[in-house]
């Protein structure tokens, strides 16, 4: 270990900073390996705390100088701050200390990345800058002077001055040091202007490098949608005078909040047609909106502790999902997120990292950045706003922003709005916040004389957090359906608080189709003895988007289980179903692409071991290809004039409607492909004009095990373009067959254009690798030796990248005793590795003693 024992940290435990903060003014003279950082802090008793010790954090700085109130004073210093006796009233604290950016691989704190200077200071890197209370519920106004060669300055707030290598900004919103932000280097912008709805005009920027300036348009068109989106939904008006995003090659997250100056990891926010696919446009206006968003829910009303970060994020995520569902297609949004939810939040909430939406401790904060944070979080935020109603949501929401305000908040207080405004007890919904694991939710259906009754049971696995979990409250959207279809029951909310729980509907003259958990109303596991004719008829019949793609996905299910365990051929009313929504020109492209799919292999590794049943990969990959193939012969005669259908004789757009028939198209493309043994696939790589159709079509050839020369030819036509290669990489190992996908990552590993610092790049490797699921759970455990030997390497480079990827082995309990004893060893071997960080190590221990 790289320190000694990590300290466990306790919700339970918080006590107030013993200072509160009025003012900090920060000098930067920049230099690589020597960069100066003068501060002057205005401190004052807090007169709600207990403790006056005042301890300010700091690591990795050489302290110069130190003084209080112009008195130097000699602070006790160790590796993770320092401490200083000092005046029982108000006081100006001024230090100066030396850092190394260029030598920060951690990218945490101060760094550079291709030579320019910027910050990440979410969660704990602001203290790798200067010695400061470095938690959240320490918040002040800041202005920063920055000295340096270097055409552009930039910091938070607005700015107050500029000059020859120099400028200064003026922040005048309290913030904590987690927002703090520095960018400096040589770049240009793209610039616009908004004007608000109490007519101020914000000058907005997007900077870059210079062969990058052409990708910001996209972005820009974004950014002015978010601004107006969250005024004409949740009233909020942006509050600075200007608005700055940079784009950054090295950056370990998608992007961050900074107030006034957000930094953007370059994938996140550079796109063009020729090299952004539709799904990178979707998810640039997404996260720039989300980054935007937490101007109020993050900013100006911030978290008190790192415990309350679900508070600022489960928020946030919950408002970008309505902006896109509202910009683009609201059933394609819920049921992507549905499917990203099960197939990254699920397994977590089931497993050795399981913890709930608010922890109750922690080692390393930067460990809890997790889908149960963000995503179920979100899913939180969306079953109270059911349960309520849209109108005293949006009440609540306006107290929240009323009465908060510049605090720094917590759960209590965010649900007391919602008690305030509706009269509602919600102490028994607040377990939600509290208790680990995901219900699972069972159903059993009865009708006699005219009453049909639904009872629920629900049930949730105990776990090392959560080791008595107790009955939540679930919203239960459920729709009942006559036997031709029609709707005799429209979606009605039932909300269940018991263990077990019975609702009845009346004066029904036959027994109706239930459809139950419409739009994914609560994140749960549901467990309905349908048979496969209802699951048909939901299929065919359900007017809920969300559950008609459901039905199609449980038949799915059923059937490639019964292939998996019982060698059954694939199942002909699967087939006919899908054939059907292919015909069913009612149902939008977007919608008839995403029911095309199939559950991913790790969804099914999941269901076959919930049902008591040990997966094997290679098994489950093998079925899906031959599923996959039956869909694709029993379709045949339709696909050539689907694909043609779907073609768009119109320039390129990334709107829903182009996006949809583009994705439609692409999944026909890829069921032609196994008839034709890549033939369409090679004429579209020929004349796509957008990386949509080229690399769909890529993909396409790769896996009919062939495309080696158009390989090639896209890496030459795109070697300069780091984005674009980061999908060339990915590509290749998703594409694999599962005997190829190790040594393919290790031959692309040892690749002139392999740069294993950078986390975009790593992430599109190795990661790629994790996510090959019948090629990194090989049986001789060759996948986890790979991947364990690049964790290790990178972990004394960037600790916060290694520790989320170790994310992958989490699942290991649910295989073979074979793939068991290989993934411990490795967990293992890199538990042993000298030196090891806090944050690998917590994670490590965590899966590993599951």
């Amino acid at each position: 270990m790289k320190d000694a024992a990590p300290e466990t940290i306790y919700l339970s435990d918080y006590e107030p900073f013993g200072y509160l903060v009025d003012a900090v003014h920060l000098t930067f003279d920049l230099s690589p390996h020597a960069t100066k950082v003068a501060s002057r802090i205005q401190f004052r008793p807090n007169p709600d705390a207990k403790d006056r010790t005042f301890f300010l954090h700091g690591e990795d700085l050489t302290l110069i100088r130190a003084s209080i109130d112009g008195t130097k004073v000699d602070p006790e210093c160790t590796d993770d701050g320092l401490r200083c006796p000092v005046p029982d009233a108000p006081f100006i604290w001024e230090a100066e200390v030396e850092i190394d950016p260029a030598s920060n691989t951690a990218l945490e704190g101060l760094y550079q990345s291709s030579g320019m200077y910027c910050t990440q200071c979410e969660a704990q890197g602001f203290r790798k800058i200067t010695y400061y209370p470095d938690r959240p519920d320490v918040m002040s106004v800041f202005t920063v002077r920055i000295n340096g060669p270097h055409p552009v300055l930039l910091s938070n707030g607005n700015p107050v001055g500029a000059g020859d290598g120099w400028a200064e900004w003026h922040d005048p919103w309290p913030k904590p040091a987690y927002l703090f932000a520095l960018v400096a280097g040589d770049l240009v912008n793209h610039p616009d202007t908004f004007t608000t709805m109490t007519g101020k005009k914000v000058a907005l920027n997007i900077w870059v490098r210079a062969d990058d300036l052409h990708k910001c348009a996209f972005g820009m068109e974004a950014l002015k949608k978010s601004m107006k989106w969250d005024e004409d939904v949740y009233g909020r008006e942006y509050d600075l005078d200007v608005f700055n995003i940079v784009a950054v090659d090295d950056f370990n997250m998608g992007a961050m909040e900074n107030k006034g100056l957000n930094i953007f990891n370059s994938s996140a926010v550079l796109a063009s047609p020729e090299t952004s696919t539709d799904t990178n446009f979707e998810r640039i206006e997404a996260i720039i909106a989300h980054e935007y968003f937490h101007n109020w829910t993050g900013n100006r009303i911030t978290c008190r502790d790192w415990f309350q970060l679900c508070l600022k994020e489960g928020l946030t995520v919950y408002r970008d999902a309505q902006f896109t569902s509202d910009v683009r297609s609201a059933p394609v949004k819920r049921i992507t997120d549905v499917i990203d939810l099960r197939a990254r939040q699920f397994p977590e909430d089931n497993g050795p990292l399981a913890h709930p939406v608010r922890p109750e401790s922690f080692q390393e904060i930067n460990n809890f950045y997790t889908a149960t944070v963000y995503e179920k979080g979100a899913e939180v935020i969306g079953m109270l706003k059911t349960l309520v109603g849209d109108e005293a949501y949006g009440k609540a929401l306006d107290l929240y922003f009323k009465r908060h305000d510049g605090d720094a908040a917590t759960i209590e207080d965010w649900l007391k709005v919602f008690e305030d405004v509706t009269g509602r007890d919600l102490s028994q919904f607040k377990r939600w916040y509290s208790q680990a694991g995901t219900p699972r939710l069972s159903v059993e259906e009865d009708f006699k004389d005219g009453v049909f009754t639904l009872t629920f049971q629900q049930d949730t696995k105990p776990s090392s957090t959560t080791p008595d979990p107790q009955p939540q409250v679930i919203p239960i959207a459920v729709g009942l359906l006559g036997q031709n279809g029609d709707e005799v029951q429209e979606t009605q909310v039932l909300e269940m608080t018991q263990a077990r729980q019975s609702f009845s509907f009346k004066g029904l003259a036959t027994r109706p189709v239930a459809s139950i958990l419409r739009g994914f109303s609560a994140p749960v596991i549901l467990s309905h003895p349908e048979g496969e004719a209802q699951r048909g008829f939901l299929l065919a019949h359900d007017t809920d988007p969300f559950n008609r793609w459901e039905a199609g996905r449980a038949l799915a299910r059923a059937a490639l289980s019964d292939m998996i365990l019982k060698d059954a051929p694939p199942d002909t009313t699967f087939l006919a179903g899908m054939a059907a929504v292919l015909r069913d020109d009612s149902v939008d492209p977007a919608t008839r692409a995403l029911m095309l799919g199939l559950p991913s292999q790790s969804d099914m590794a999941t269901s076959l071991h919930d049902t008591g049943h040990v997966p094997d990969p290679q098994a489950i990959w093998a079925a899906s290809e031959t599923m996959k193939q039956a869909i694709s012969q029993y379709n045949q005669d339709l696909l050539p004039r689907l694909y043609s259908e779907m073609h768009i004789d119109a320039p390129y757009s990334p709107d829903a409607d182009q996006v949809g028939k583009r994705a439609l198209q692409g999944a026909v493309l890829a069921l032609m492909s196994r008839l034709d043994g890549g033939a369409q696939a090679a004429r579209q790589f020929e004349s796509a004009d957008n990386m949509t159709q080229q690399l769909s079509a890529l993909a396409c050839l790769l896996n009919s095990g062939k495309g080696i020369a158009e390989t090639q030819a896209f890496y030459d036509q795109w070697k300069h373009d780091r984005l674009v290669i980061d999908k060339w990489f990915s590509l290749q190992i998703i594409q694999s067959t599962p005997h190829q996908t190790v040594e393919i990552t290790k031959n692309l590993t040892k690749h002139a254009d392999f740069n294993w610092k950078n986390p975009n790049r790593f992430r599109a490797t190795l990661g790629a690798l994790s996510m090959h699921h019948a090629g990194f759970h090989q049986q001789d455990g060759s996948g986890y030796a790979l991947l364990a030997d690049w964790l290790i390497k990178l972990d004394a480079v960037n600790p916060q990248t290694t520790a989320r990827m170790t994310s992958a082995f989490q699942t290991w309990r649910r295989y073979d005793s074979k793939r068991q004893d290989h993934v411990r060893a490795q967990l293992d071997r890199i538990a042993a590795t000298p030196d090891l960080s806090r944050d690998t190590h917590e994670m490590i221990s965590r899966i590993r003693g599951a």
